[in-house]
């Protein structure tokens, strides 16, 4: 799948967000149910995503060295390294319709993390 975030200089959050899963999508969901799940389920306003991928704490000198993607997660002295690499479990979604992921997605608080 392809995910497209676009932002604006002095915004939190983000413009816009386009899915593209090229057909691969299963089960009763949409490209338009997996785009608002992705609403629902994470935050993309830039200090969210530095919180959520512990990007604050320094650590430069391990994650500089051997790449950064497709390393174990691991936390040492209190301090998280490649928090990145632990995925997020969405698999409630699965077996929801695309009535229930609408539903959901007006349930939660997703206007105070994306512009719609």
């Amino acid at each position: 799948a392809l995910v497209q975030l676009s932002y604006a200089i002095g915004v939190a959050k983000p413009l816009s967000l386009f899915v593209e899963t090229y057909g691969t999508e299963q089960g009763a969901l949409s490209a338009d149910d997996i785009t608002n799940v992705i609403k629902i389920a994470f935050d993309c306003r830039p200090g969210a995503i530095a919180q959520s991928l512990a990007l604050r704490e320094p650590k430069y000198q391990e994650t500089a060295a051997y790449c950064h993607f497709g390393r174990e997660a691991y936390t040492k002295d209190g301090v998280k390294f490649f928090e990145w690499e632990n995925a997020k479990d969405l698999s409630k979604y699965k077996a929801m319709t695309s009535a229930q992921v609408t539903a959901e997605l007006k349930g939660s608080n997703y206007l105070a993390k994306w512009v719609d």
